[in-house]
């Protein structure tokens, strides 16, 4: 018993420290975005006047912008992604496609630095008229997670019943047909959490960002919040104001769908 009760209080206490790690620093730039310029260079951790007016100028920026393009280009990266991942990871797990090696030389490549890619890339949306769009951003970013999402579908369509697809053949479903009424709905729970984890990758990538958009009304939030960061003269009270609108988003769309992620990460389609 009270080896039980000492296991219980080391597993709260490592709960606790691990909400601390989360939320202080969140915490301080909240504080942060109440603050003054002298009161940042101060180095005090609780505004003793408050700024509104850094959230009037971080309003008024291009980060709203930001914040909606990379949100329309993460989503819709996310579900290309998912349409070209499913049908991929299902041949593999299901008809051996490739052997058992395809699934790791078509992760290789993820596991690359990005960097390697960027005058391919560049080169090619310049030949599709497609520099400096969100289109062409989001193409790039459906196909760069397509290996991690196939990687993780993998795991998932493997472990659906093999009988309850040949039931679906039996009644004179297609393979196709199988893969959209049978095998989909049954991923659901998979699809939506591979979908936020590859959403969530988009939203937060900054290189391809970087060099693919070059106007402030395509760039994408992390690229505009790195040009704040290189200004002559920062504005740390706009830039931290500016940080949580960036977070707000993806911290929303992380709880609401927290549900589906662990039934998605932990027991798949599998009940």
């Amino acid at each position: 018993m009270a080896e039980r009760a000492k296991r219980s209080w080391i597993a709260e206490g490592w709960v606790l420290l691990s909400i601390a790690v989360v939320l202080v620093p969140l915490l301080y730039l909240v504080s942060i975005s109440f603050m003054t310029q002298a009161q940042i260079s101060a180095g005090i951790l609780v505004p003793t006047e408050l700024a509104w007016g850094n959230w009037a100028k971080a309003w008024n920026s291009p980060v709203p912008q930001g914040v909606v393009n990379s949100l329309l280009a993460a989503a819709s990266g996310a579900v290309l992604t998912l349409v070209f991942a499913l049908p991929g990871a299902w041949a593999i797990a299901r008809f051996r496609t490739g052997g058992r090696a395809l699934n790791g030389l078509i992760l290789s490549p993820w596991l690359l630095p990005p960097v390697v890619a960027i005058i391919p890339l560049l080169t090619l949306l310049r030949m599709l008229g497609l520099t400096n769009t969100l289109v062409g951003l989001t193409i790039v970013y459906a196909l760069v997670n397509i290996p991690v999402a196939i990687w993780l579908l993998d795991g998932f369509i493997r472990r659906i019943p093999v009988d309850i697809e040949e039931a679906g053949r039996l009644d004179g479903a297609r393979d196709f047909q199988l893969l959209v009424r049978v095998v989909a709905p049954m991923l659901a729970p998979a699809l939506i959490a591979v979908g936020v984890i590859v959403a969530i990758l988009n939203y937060n990538e900054f290189l391809f960002a970087t060099f693919l958009t070059q106007s402030e009304d395509v760039q994408t939030v992390p690229v505009l919040l790195a040009g704040m960061l290189s200004e002559r003269i920062q504005d740390f009270g706009r830039i931290a104001v500016s940080s949580l609108v960036a977070v707000f988003p993806v911290f929303t769309i992380a709880v609401l769908l927290q549900r589906y992620l662990v039934d998605g990460l932990t027991t798949g389609a599998v009940k």
